[in-house]
């Protein structure tokens, strides 16, 4: 079998299992006063102090949370009720996103605008999928303008195309007016440089299970003097801003592979780019007009996003995961009828190359045997799919 979804979710590092299951022989609940529970929470505040070391910010403002879209909910409904709490002061409504965000980020956002009297806005993306800090900046001093601007939200790097934004730059925009910057930031770190405090970025959000860490197990970074209403309610752990009985040993996890991952990453990203390099090349050896979607000049590592003009992305998916190849399409389903991407729409794609698209994703794990693989396979699948589809349309 051939894994090529290491952006959906990647392999656990053997060190990280050892970490879990040591722990998990422990007991003790880290908000016990008791000997038990001042172990685990020895444990968590371990984790805590290592992922800020990590990610360059302080452990006070690392809120340990279930995963990226916990962290993506918290920033994005959290800050917004933040900002608009109290009767002082004007009524901040408007949420500012990439156009390409993950539906983590988006959902939370469309659901503030359905619910809560918010307005979602947009940010467009050129053909290679970047948001500029001059569109961001015309946004912000638009319509109602900056004072009615609750928070700025725009991912680090793309999970479909790889594209990677220019966060400090766009940060250092919402700063000028004062408004809260928070990244998705999952698919970047240990790929990419990923600092909080030299970004200026508000509010961050990163997962274990993207870097070889347990599923379950994330953090939003939120900068001191920024306090996200909670989203859940209960115990009051994590500054009050997410309740919830912490998990010492996915903790434990999340960090030791958050440590492993930011040590190895130029030597990791170096051994990706070869193969995704390989790989599109070997691709479109064999099938000449594929189309690589993404900004070339700095987009993830592992990440290699192919459009195959005539074909179905759904049906590459099942051909290729009948000779036991593992990817995705990088659309949504829903109902069981295909979406096309909404990134690549965005982007300017029309539906029919929305639809055409794979998402081969490479990871710690993979190897040139892999890309082999798929190349022997790539040529002769996309040419099924190509005559199913022109069979339906007669």
């Amino acid at each position: 079998m051939v894994y090529l979804d290491h952006a959906a979710t990647t392999d656990v590092r053997p060190e990280v299992v050892a970490d879990v299951a040591a722990e998990l022989g422990s007991l003790g609940n880290p908000s016990s006063l008791h000997g038990h529970g001042r172990a685990a929470r020895r444990t968590v505040e371990e984790a805590r102090e290592r992922v800020a070391g990590a990610l360059g910010c302080t452990p006070h403002e690392v809120v340990f949370t279930g995963g990226g879209t916990e962290s993506n909910n918290i920033a994005v409904k959290g800050l917004y009720w933040a900002r608009n709490a109290g009767d002082a002061g004007p009524r901040r409504t408007r949420i500012l996103t990439s156009a390409v965000e993950h539906h983590a980020a988006l959902d939370p956002a469309h659901w503030m605008a359905e619910h809560q009297g918010a307005t979602h806005e947009r940010l467009p993306v050129d053909a290679l999928g970047r948001v500029s800090p001059s569109s961001l900046r015309e946004a912000i001093e638009g319509g109602p303008g900056p004072d009615a601007v609750a928070l700025v939200s725009v991912m680090w790097a793309n999970n479909e195309v790889g594209t990677v934004q220019p966060v400090a730059e766009l940060a250092a925009v919402a700063a000028e007016y004062g408004i809260p910057f928070h990244t998705d930031a999952v698919q970047a770190v240990g790929v990419e440089p990923v600092d909080f405090a030299e970004s200026g970025v508000s509010a961050l959000t990163v997962t274990g299970h993207k870097l070889g860490g347990p599923v379950g197990a994330g953090a939003l970074l939120v900068e001191r003097g920024l306090a996200p209403v909670a989203v859940l309610h209960g115990g009051g752990q994590e500054r009050d801003i997410r309740s919830g009985t912490l998990s010492a040993p996915l903790l434990r996890g999340l960090a030791t592979a958050l440590h492993l991952a930011v040590a190895e990453r130029e030597e990791h990203a170096k051994h990706l780019r070869d193969l995704r390099d390989e790989l599109e090349e070997r691709v479109r050896a064999a099938v000449p007009d594929t189309v690589v979607n993404g900004d070339p000049g700095h987009r993830l590592p592992g990440i290699s996003h192919l459009s195959f003009p005539g074909c179905e992305g759904d049906a590459l998916l099942m051909l290729l995961d009948a000779k036991g190849i593992s990817c995705s399409t990088g659309s949504a389903c829903s109902a069981g009828v295909a979406q096309p991407s909404h990134v690549l729409l965005e982007m300017g794609a029309d539906p029919d190359t929305a639809l055409s698209s794979l998402r081969l994703s490479l990871g710690r794990t993979s190897t040139r045997e892999d890309v082999a693989a798929l190349a022997e396979a790539i040529g002769p699948v996309v040419e099924r799919a190509r005559n199913a589809r022109a069979k339906r349309r007669r």
